[in-house]
């Protein structure tokens, strides 16, 4: 048998003078009337950040990057090896290029170049001036927003420490003119830690290389 129900009027201490601006819901629960905000008219009541939170905010992530910063050792290997001479071969991960490796090895292998090409688009660059442009590019150019730093210079070698923005990882690039008359530039750029690099190895070496082809240098071959 089905009971009468009788509607009771909201109690005066819910009431609300200006509901139309709060758009309060009404809801019923075990004879209980209460009130809720839509998660909009909260985000629009809540007090925006303030430039001390931000700060904060902005330093607690520092300090985290600074605790995380995964930079690794440098490896041993690195420099000219001696037999026979070349720069060293990428490990087994695909996050290194070098000249040094076989041309049929796509995920390894990277063409050297040439910094004084016989195609007429300029006179004969001697090795100091190469290496001039060489370090005026190294510097400029920042793919990914890894910071360059020279971490290492002789007469026909160069080491450079590319650091992330993030978290601090460290790829080691370095280049190197051989000895002889023909004017070649080899070069190998490899991450410290991981076992993927998501092309940023192969973006760097092609972001140096297109800013050195404006100075006249070439590709020994496609890449």
């Amino acid at each position: 048998m089905a009971m009468a129900t009788t509607r009771s009027s909201p109690s005066p201490l819910l009431s609300v003078s200006r509901p139309s601006r709060l758009q309060l819901r009404l809801h019923r629960r075990r004879g209980l009337i209460f009130c809720q905000r839509s998660p909009a008219e909260e985000d629009r009541e809540r007090p925006p950040a303030g430039r001390r939170e931000i700060i904060l905010r902005t330093s607690e992530f520092a300090a985290l990057a600074a605790i995380f910063h995964f930079s690794g050792t440098k490896p041993s290997y690195l420099g000219v090896q001696k037999s026979p001479p070349s720069l060293a071969l990428c490990p087994a991960t695909n996050n290194c290029l070098s000249t040094s490796e076989d041309v049929g090895d796509s995920s390894h292998f990277a063409p050297p170049w040439n910094y004084s090409p016989e195609d007429g688009r300029g006179k004969t660059k001697s090795r100091e001036a190469a290496m001039a442009e060489l370090l005026e590019v190294v510097k400029s150019s920042k793919p990914d927003g890894f910071t360059p730093r020279i971490a290492e210079k002789r007469d026909d070698y160069l080491r450079v420490e590319y650091e992330s923005p993030l978290l601090g990882f460290v790829d080691d690039v370095e280049f190197w003119f051989p000895p002889g008359k023909k004017p070649i530039v080899n070069y190998r750029s490899a991450s410290r830690l991981g076992f993927l690099d998501f092309g940023v190895n192969k973006k760097r070496i092609k972001a140096l290389r297109l800013n050195l082809e404006k100075k006249g240098w070439a590709s020994e071959s496609s890449f």
